[in-house]
């Protein structure tokens, strides 16, 4: 680890492992990206940022739908006036199916081990909203778990899951504008990803077949006035940004593969575009919000 020819260690093992691998990495001086969830909860992510922030090293966390071109181009768009002020966005989505799982992925049904409804698909679909339009700043939200028996796909054995399969928050944003997000594990003929934004001249409409922004390619449209939802097209400056990585477009890695392009900037320039672990404990706290809210049945600060 104290090599000098190592520059970045990536941490991309199940997620209770994540803290133990990347405290190692920076208690050896190395810049660190970690996939996301960061953390099994927020004391695990408030650890390893406030280790990074001592240690002085640069970290990046793996919420890179925000690397989407389609979300630089919502950005643009709300900047420019598109849709005037913003008034309310709603988020509908899918998860994956929530009866049958491969055993790899069978640690995800237990809620502690931070890998989950929750945390993925709730906690990207959480980070670009909150991105592009500001933070929660109260929220209420309910879980539950609908279907608590699930089979192992290789084995046929069912088991007990424990984390939730349903999650729906209602909030107010800082700005003042009113939030909803509902996600589900996957039912056949469901809404994959919906995301709108309504403001006082208009609408925007983000799609996609799953609530995976991060790895799902984002359809982008806009209605203004009384007229209906037209797509607009992501513009090529914004698709070709990083021009070795176009070949990627549409394929689960190019956010990815953008996210390590824009933190190669931000080292050269001194710059900061990409989350880092302190973004991630911001999203970690209103996850802890969700989860706060749904137990005790109470409206609470985000």
């Amino acid at each position: 680890m104290t090599r000098p020819d190592i520059d970045l260690v990536v941490v991309t093992v199940k997620v209770p492992h994540h803290r133990e691998l990347v405290d190692a990495a920076l208690a050896a001086g190395k810049a660190v990206y970690c996939e996301w969830p960061l953390g099994r909860d927020l004391d695990d992510a408030r650890a390893m940022a406030a280790l990074a922030a001592k240690l002085g090293v640069r970290t990046v966390v793996g919420l890179q739908a925000r690397q989407a071109p389609a979300i630089e181009l919502v950005q643009q768009l709300l900047r420019d006036g598109y849709i005037g002020e913003v008034l309310s966005t709603t988020i509908v989505g899918l998860s994956i199916p929530g009866d049958v799982v491969g055993q790899p992925n069978a640690y995800m049904l237990d809620k502690t081990s931070g890998a989950n409804l929750l945390t993925i698909p709730l906690g990207h679909s959480l980070d670009i909203l909150n991105y592009v339009l500001g933070e929660f700043a109260d929220l209420s939200a309910m879980t539950d778990v609908r279907r608590p028996m699930i089979t192992i796909e290789e084995t046929s054995e069912q088991i007990v899951k424990t984390a939730p399969d349903q999650v729906a928050v209602i909030g107010t944003l800082t700005s003042g504008a009113t939030a909803s997000v509902h996600i589900r594990e996957f039912v056949a003929g469901g809404t994959g990803f919906l995301w709108e934004i309504n403001g006082t001249d208009g609408t925007l409409r983000i799609t996609a077949d799953f609530a995976l922004p991060e790895i799902f390619p984002l359809t982008v449209a806009g209605a203004q006035g009384r007229n209906e939802p037209a797509e607009v097209a992501v513009p090529a400056a914004l698709r070709q940004k990083w021009p070795t990585l176009t070949s990627l477009e549409g394929a689960p890695a190019f956010n990815v593969a953008r996210a390590y392009a824009a933190f190669a900037a931000d080292i050269d320039n001194g710059t900061h575009t990409v989350p880092d672990f302190a973004d991630a404990v911001r999203r970690h706290q209103v996850i802890a919000a969700v989860e706060e809210s749904a137990a005790s049945g109470k409206r609470v600060k985000a």
